[in-house]
């Protein structure tokens, strides 16, 4: 006999739920929802997509995209707010208009409430550090910040540093990438 901790939904559950406005996510088989973003959430996610996009312009290696489905496997299934894949990587894992493979970089913009930012900041990482993320970006609004945790010589997704408003932003994957991180805060 199952019992109720012993089931887990699929992706293929979530793909069957009616369209009702939410952002449904899985891992390890619980369903997460999330409501539609706030107006400061989608400003920071613009800016940020246009940071890389413009740095793309000269250096032509991958692509920036916005919530793009991230299929891990059959029990995990997320939608990110930003993910940067190189070329290779978008030609090997895309599929049904669907990622199936850890972009290099994912950029989460934090949401109000202890639920979403314990989702991002915990069982995300978690997620993202087991499936060879190689940076996880969290943006936070509130706090005017940026917390990157980097893959380390080890393989394990670890914090890097916590860069602040009045401060340069790089990126490992990105040679020569660099923003104030200001810019996603006007």
């Amino acid at each position: 006999m199952s019992t109720a901790a012993d089931f887990r939904l699929t992706n293929a559950d979530v793909e069957s739920m009616p369209d009702d406005g939410n952002r449904y996510e899985l891992i390890d088989g619980e369903l997460y929802v999330s409501s539609a973003p706030t107006v400061i959430h989608q400003r920071m996610l613009f800016r940020i997509a246009i940071a890389f996009n413009d740095y793309l312009r000269a250096h032509p290696i991958g692509e920036i995209l916005p919530g793009v489905g991230v299929i891990f496997d059959d029990h995990n299934g997320v939608i990110p707010d930003l993910v940067f894949a190189t070329e290779e990587r978008m030609r090997k894992a895309t599929a049904a208009g669907r990622f199936h493979a850890a972009p290099e970089v994912v950029i989460e913009i934090l949401s109000p409430g202890a639920s979403n930012e314990r989702r991002d900041r915990h069982v995300k990482l978690a997620l993202y550090a087991a499936r060879g993320v190689d940076e996880y970006w969290i943006a936070d609004p509130l706090n005017r910040s940026m917390e990157i945790y980097r893959r380390d010589a080890a393989a394990h997704l670890v914090f890097s540093e916590n860069v602040q408003q009045d401060q340069q932003l790089t990126c490992r994957v990105l040679p020569g990438f660099s923003v104030p991180v200001n810019a996603f805060f006007i």
